[in-house]
């Protein structure tokens, strides 16, 4: 079958420029990149512009001889889902059998969410991971979501990539894969990926029937008998990809469980950064007990303690031990444990404060506030399973709104964490349990920056054996809200970011490269940001109602730079006034946009 190109939409920034080029007349003389400056493009102004995806922007490159030459940009959509791939269809759902899932008609379940593109490299062959981060649902309801294996090849003249196979991976010894969303490539070569939006054990319990967790697995296991463990979701999974191209994949329940959006390992390769999604957040760094191994470590949950109001905010960060653990106990108590059993609960304020409960208000309960009482002996339970309710009872700041992308600055000891708005627990709120954070709100969001170090101690005293403790939280580059809606129908001013959420970063470049997922631009983009020069460039635009996901810079392989981006949920027919009409299937996708819209601006 004739080769299809690369599974999601890709920026022909994926063949950027090579890494090193001739630029003489001497074809044996070549010449090295010494830096890239972005020159931005405008905003989208046709309909035809609003509805496709596509980039008009341009990378000066300076080389090592001191030569320039601007390259163009353009978007090509080399893949999609729905496309066939070796005979198989891209973005369907797979049963625990890695069956694909079909409706009465005999139709598949196709996603319109693809995310996460993890390009790698294994034995001289090429692979990329990729997420579908969500998924139509079925007459039982929540449907499994896919990570997906693909073979690539790479044009060794042009760098041009192509795929020849596609395969799910399989995570059936972990109930399957939930809301995939961000992910990265680690130090040593694997991919890590996310669980977004995990479950509510508590809500779960009160109706095991009807839950979206037992709806989740009685698709994934076809078996409608099942019901579903919500403690088997909200885990880092970590997929090695081996010699042959098959995949083996574990989730880590050591590094706790919480709304993942991506991790970030340290150059140490033991220390882990998370955004964690949602409403009422909290901030995790994870520090295991050897390099390149994520199966046993220390949990730990952040205090911000601020230091200013100014530009989105700053604080000295502490952080609070949470609890040691290895995937293997954790496993086993989650297939074991209830959420009862961890917890004591109730709605009785005055029989709460008498009896040693603590009100807190996390995301875990979808923001709602809750008494809380630890069972006896339950530490490592409620530590690693209900990470930030545990975190909260501690006194661990679980404040933070719409927490997405970290991204490291190996050069410059610095993590980037994004925050696609700046609201809800991040203002000041007097009635909240704490009011750790209580900057302004801005609503088109913005990024922070943490600063690495070494020698610090955790709330009790005791050394953390890590010198990438993020002990400082700056905001760094901020969205800037309009007064009232202009004339292309923007709330956020279209020359700054709004609502950020995958980062990456480039070390040779020195540049993050940041997608937008929001409403307050006409479209999302996506942006270079220079950090020696502060320089923001806008380089992409993804189509009315979709956000720019699946960001991966790579700097060098095999003598390319490539940059992967790609759109998810494209085609919201209410977002723009003026655009073509739109097919249903386009219309139908919007619901689980908006959806997610809606958590976004905390409504």
């Amino acid at each position: 079958m004739k080769k299809q190109k690369i599974i999601v939409p890709l920026l022909s920034l994926a063949v950027l420029f090579p890494t090193a080029t001739n630029v003489f007349a001497n074809p044996e003389k070549t010449v090295s990149v010494d830096k890239v400056e972005f020159v931005g493009m405008d905003t989208p102004n046709t309909a035809e512009e609003r509805s496709k995806m596509y980039s008009e922007a341009s990378a000066m490159v300076t080389y090592s001889n001191g030569s320039q030459k601007t390259l163009p940009l353009e978007y090509k959509t080399l893949f999609q889902p729905g496309d066939v791939v070796n005979g198989k269809i891209a973005g369907a759902a797979y049963d625990a059998n890695g069956k694909m899932i079909t409706n009465t008609e005999g139709e598949p379940y196709i996603s319109a969410s693809p995310d996460s593109n993890t390009l790698l490299k294994v034995k001289g062959k090429l692979y990329m991971v990729n997420h579908y981060e969500g998924m139509p649902s079925n007459s039982i309801g929540n449907m499994p979501k896919t990570m997906m294996l693909n073979a690539v090849e790479q044009n060794k003249k042009t760098g041009e990539l192509t795929v020849t196979d596609t395969n799910p991976i399989d995570f059936s010894a972990d109930g399957g894969i939930w809301t995939p969303c961000a992910g990265s490539l680690s130090p040593w070569n694997t991919h890590l990926g996310s669980e977004e939006y995990e479950p509510d054990a508590r809500a779960h319990e009160v109706n095991p029937e009807n839950s979206s967790v037992t709806q989740f697995a009685r698709n994934y296991y076809q078996d409608n008998t099942m019901i579903g463990n919500p403690y088997l979701y909200g885990h880092i999974p970590e997929v090695t990809v081996h010699p042959g191209g098959k995949s083996t994949a574990v989730k880590h329940y050591s590094m706790g469980r919480l709304s993942s959006e991506n991790v970030k390992v340290a150059p140490d390769n033991r220390t882990v950064y998370y955004g964690d999604d949602g409403n009422y957040t909290m901030s995790f760094m994870y520090v295991a007990d050897k390099e390149k191994d994520l199966s046993s470590g220390t949990l730990y949950a952040a205090k911000w303690n601020q230091t200013s109001e100014e530009n989105g905010g700053s604080a000295d960060l502490e952080w609070i031990k949470l609890g040691h653990a290895n995937d293997k106990e954790i496993k086993k108590i989650a297939q074991t444990l209830k959420f009862s059993d961890i917890f004591e609960t109730t709605d009785d304020v005055e029989y709460a404060k008498a009896n040693g409960f603590t009100r807190v208000k996390t995301n875990s309960s979808g923001g709602k506030e809750e008494w809380l009482k630890l069972k006896p002996g339950m530490e490592k339970a409620a530590a690693f399973l209900e990470s930030r309710r545990y975190g909260a009872l501690l006194g661990a700041t679980s404040e933070f709104n719409k927490m997405e992308t970290v991204e490291l600055n190996k050069a410059d000891n610095k993590i980037y964490m994004t925050m696609s708005t700046i609201a809800g627990g991040m203002t000041a709120n007097s009635t909240d349990p704490v009011d750790d954070i209580h900057v302004p709100k801005v609503n088109a969001g913005g990024i922070y920056e943490l600063s690495l170090t070494g020698g610090q101690k955790d709330r009790e005293g005791a050394t953390i054996k890590s010198n990438y403790v993020a002990n400082k939280m700056d905001g760094l580059v901020l969205g800037e809200d309009l007064p009232s809606k202009d004339a292309k129908g923007n709330t956020a001013n279209p020359d700054k970011i709004s609502n950020p959420d995958n980062i990456t970063y480039s070390e040779k470049m020195r540049t993050l490269f940041i997608a937008e997922d929001g409403n307050k631009h006409h479209n999302n983009y996506g942006w270079s940001y220079n950090i020696d020069t502060k320089k923001l460039s806008r380089i992409l635009s993804a189509p009315a109602g979709g956000e720019v996901t699946g960001i991966q810079a790579i700097d060098s392989l095999n003598g390319f730079t490539y940059l992967m981006a790609g759109s998810q949920n494209p085609g919201n027919a209410g977002y723009l006034s003026g655009l073509p009409s739109l097919g249903d299937n386009q219309k139908g996708n919007n619901i689980e946009r908006n959806d997610k819209e809606d958590r976004r601006d905390n409504k």
